[in-house]
């Protein structure tokens, strides 16, 4: 690194929110042609920290410098005149729009009095080949892949000609392939003389692709490393105050009776397309059965199917014996079923309500936190207070409304409310989408414990290390078939990675 001035300085910023000082007297250099990676766990003050620096919150202390001279970012507008660009977790796009349409929002380029599209879509094209992106800049956004259209988010922060690009969470919704693709471009914008901040959790990602970390823990800065010189351990102990395990500790399964029963499930999409079909497994008391797949070959078709959120057109599920297909979401949880589902703020809290109101959306109509007809909320205030400690969910308050929490521990609190109800078949669905490694680790810990009770634990993940991990045998799900079965001491993700991709192992399909 030369001794010139750093592309971008923060010096002592402290961003205090009622309750809550998220950042305390952060400082942090980002050097020209760094990836400068920025971890912590969920709720430390990483995404409130690049909020600052884009000018979205403004610090009560503290200054920002970019090439040694202080600058004021007082909005979005001011990042981007300055050359700062973010990369947001959950894109901003339009999605009726054309790619074109959605990077020029705001900057349409005029010839005269009319729009002159024809010369912003060759600019694109021409960011799109110098970075390696592969964008078309004539397709819709809801046409695209999700990874696509995280590229487009990147070619707007170009067009608007970002020095400095910000990626937060960057990862926490790609495929396999999709996130080594991005890497791809991150090097290649580095080569290019861009300088980027990275905003994960994912250890593994901080060691292949950034030169420096620094670790953020309550928000407070603990270190700041040079990546080659440190470990996964390391950097994991540093974020989250304690050793982490990698490994679930488990015993061997003992499974017993058959409590899920799938047989030959069919169902289409609207359009007519299979997106489940004739897909048949068992799962037993006392075994975690993880389900392996590339994102979009009937995942959250099969999800839907076994909670009540999609109708079956031909095929049985039975559950300990008795019929549930196309019962209603309601039936199927009275019949023993919980689910952590795969999108927490869809279908997993409400966002609005409290955080003592979303720890009984399921049970809220029985005794006790129901008197003739009214809410009893001391009860629903006690059962709130118990699982919030049980589960170590950082809130406020029970008063706090669910969406002011952060990722994880909004996810704590829906694993809580869903193992409280004491389950035969736990359904989970990504439960550690977006998760720091704490938070992964305890996670995990509970699926085991389910297991170790004698439940049927139901594993569906796009994280290949999660399903080594964590399952006691593995089904592969490939354009809504099983394609096979394994287990995972007995495979490894090049097996496992052909069978997603559609091989079947030893040339036949398994049951």
């Amino acid at each position: 690194m030369s001794a010139a001035s750093p592309v971008l300085e923060l010096k002592g910023i402290t961003k205090r929110f009622p309750g809550i000082v998220a950042n305390d007297s952060i400082s942090l250099k980002l050097n020209k042609g760094e990836i400068h990676a920025l971890l912590g766990e969920n709720g430390a003050g990483k995404s409130t920290l690049m909020n600052v620096v884009f000018g979205l919150y403004q610090p009560e202390e503290g200054t920002i410098e970019m090439n040694g001279q202080p600058v004021l970012i007082d909005n979005p507008n001011k990042a981007i005149d300055l050359g700062i660009g973010m990369v947001h977790q959950h894109f901003k796009l339009v999605e009726p729009f054309t790619v074109t349409e959605n990077i020029i929002l705001g900057m349409e380029p005029k010839k005269g009095i009319n729009l002159d599209y024809k010369s912003a879509t060759a600019k694109i094209k021409a960011l799109s080949e110098q970075y390696g992106l592969k964008v078309n800049p004539n397709a819709k956004i809801h046409d695209i892949s999700v990874g696509m259209q995280q590229r487009v988010e990147i070619l707007k922060t170009l067009y608007r000609g970002a020095d400095v690009l910000i990626f937060d969470e960057p990862t926490a919704v790609l495929t396999p392939q999709e996130i080594t693709e991005l890497m791809e471009i991150m090097r290649r914008l580095v080569a290019e003389g861009k300088s980027i901040i990275l905003i994960t959790h994912k250890l593994k990602e901080i060691m292949q692709i950034s030169d420096t970390v620094t670790i953020i823990r309550r928000g407070k800065v603990i270190d700041s490393v040079i990546t080659k010189e440190s470990s996964p351990q390391e950097l994991a102990e540093k974020m989250v105050g304690r050793a982490v395990s990698f490994k679930v500790d488990k015993i061997p399964a003992t499974p017993g009776s058959t409590v899920l029963k799938v047989d030959k499930i069919s169902s289409k999409s609207k359009d007519g397309i299979a997106v489940l079909d004739e897909l048949s497994f068992t799962l037993r008391a006392g075994e975690i059965l993880g389900v392996a797949g590339v994102d979009g070959n009937g995942q959250s078709e099969l999800i839907e199917a076994l909670t009540g959120l999609r109708k079956i057109d031909s095929g049985s599920i039975e559950l300990l014996g008795e019929q549930v297909a196309n019962l209603s979401p309601r039936q199927i949880s009275e019949h023993g079923v919980s689910h952590i589902p795969e999108d927490r703020h869809k279908h997993g809290l409400v966002l609005d309500f409290s955080m003592k109101e979303n720890m009984v959306l399921e049970t809220y109509y029985k005794k006790p936190y129901n008197k003739r007809g009214f809410l009893n909320y001391d009860a629903i205030t006690k059962q709130a207070k118990r699982l919030i400690e049980l589960f170590d969910v950082r809130t406020p308050s029970l008063d706090t409304l669910a969406r002011s929490l952060s990722g994880g521990n909004q996810q704590k609190a829906i694993i809580a409310r869903e193992i409280d109800k004491n389950p035969d078949l736990l359904i989970a669905a990504q439960p550690t989408r977006g998760l720091d490694v704490g938070a992964i680790e305890f996670v995990q810990k509970q699926l085991v414990a389910q297991r170790d009770q004698n439940k049927a634990v139901l594993l569906i993940s796009f994280e290949l290390d999660e399903i080594m991990n964590v399952s006691d045998r593995i089904i592969v799900i490939y354009e809504g078939r099983i394609v096979g079965e394994v287990y995972p001491e007995k495979t490894n993700d090049q097996e496992l990675g052909l069978m997603m991709a559609g091989s079947t192992v030893g040339g036949k399909s398994h049951e």
